[in-house]
């Protein structure tokens, strides 16, 4: 009977079928791309489950993971690591950037500005405490933060001179709505403001220091907490997780964000 040959015939047409649209959706830099992660608990991938075991809980969920899946680069390095700030990334991180790194990926910054220290005093303060220690972490991230930042991008180009460098930032936590339990408006506007001014921080030294930032805002918007489609962790158990992305937050909210920036760096620099 001719029939299981026409069988195998076509299962074989659909496999090669599905090849091609894998090799051409996949960009033709990726093959040979050496990609290294560094950053915070949003980049290690916290919020987002499926750890990895270790007190750094990376995640396969983590927009890094994802990307690497996605597009079966020559390398994968996953150093970012939960609580890291500048200095930790520094001091634990950087070794991961080698000579011939070609793309690295930093999330960082929210920990310098004392990121849980807020969140705790404005869950469970009231309304003006709360905007004071908001206030506290926005003259941090004024003035003590852009020096961190210049200080490790420099680092970082210094390890891998070739590289392409993507840095993220962080999403409004909340959309403003009135019938949303749980922070006050108050407490929820200074929060968001906070983004912003942490934000317009990382943007200005990534922009000195010649990496292309990644802004995750506008595509988590509609998705903050309080929408009812949140891509967020509110208070949750393990408490650590509370106000990071979930799983869906890190791919369909950072992962899109940082192709589009790491598909522009890399072609750039396949063009320059």
């Amino acid at each position: 009977m001719k029939f299981p040959r026409l069988v195998a015939s076509a299962a074989c047409a659909v496999s090669l079928a599905a090849a091609a649209i894998t090799a051409a959706t996949t960009p033709a830099y990726a093959s040979s791309t050496r990609y290294v992660a560094l950053g915070d608990s949003y980049a290690s991938g916290v919020g987002a489950g499926s750890y990895d075991g270790s007190s750094c809980e990376r995640s396969t969920n983590a927009y890094p993971s994802k990307w690497a899946a996605a597009h079966s680069p020559a390398s994968f390095s996953f150093a970012a690591c939960s609580g890291a700030t500048t200095a930790d990334v520094r001091n634990n991180q950087l070794s991961a950037l080698k000579s011939d790194t070609t793309l690295a990926s930093i999330t960082i910054g929210g920990n310098d500005a004392g990121f849980s220290n807020v969140m705790q005093t404005c869950v469970l303060s009231s309304d003006s405490t709360c905007v004071s220690a908001v206030n506290t972490a926005e003259n941090y991230m004024r003035n003590t933060l852009p020096g961190n930042l210049s200080s490790l991008y420099g680092a970082m180009r210094a390890k891998s001179p070739s590289a392409r460098f993507v840095a993220t930032d962080y999403p409004h936590l909340y959309i403003i709505t009135s019938i949303c339990v749980g922070l006050s408006n108050t407490k929820r506007n200074a929060l968001n403001a906070a983004a912003d001014v942490l934000d317009g921080v990382i943007g200005t030294a990534a922009s000195n220091a010649g990496f292309t930032f990644a802004d995750v805002r506008n595509q988590f918007k509609g998705h903050e907490l309080c929408s009812g489609d949140d891509w967020l962790n509110s208070v949750t158990w393990p408490i650590g997780d509370s106000y990071h992305p979930t799983a869906l937050g890190q791919s369909s909210g950072y992962l899109p964000v940082f192709t589009s920036a790491a598909g522009s760096a890399l072609t750039h620099a396949k063009d320059s």
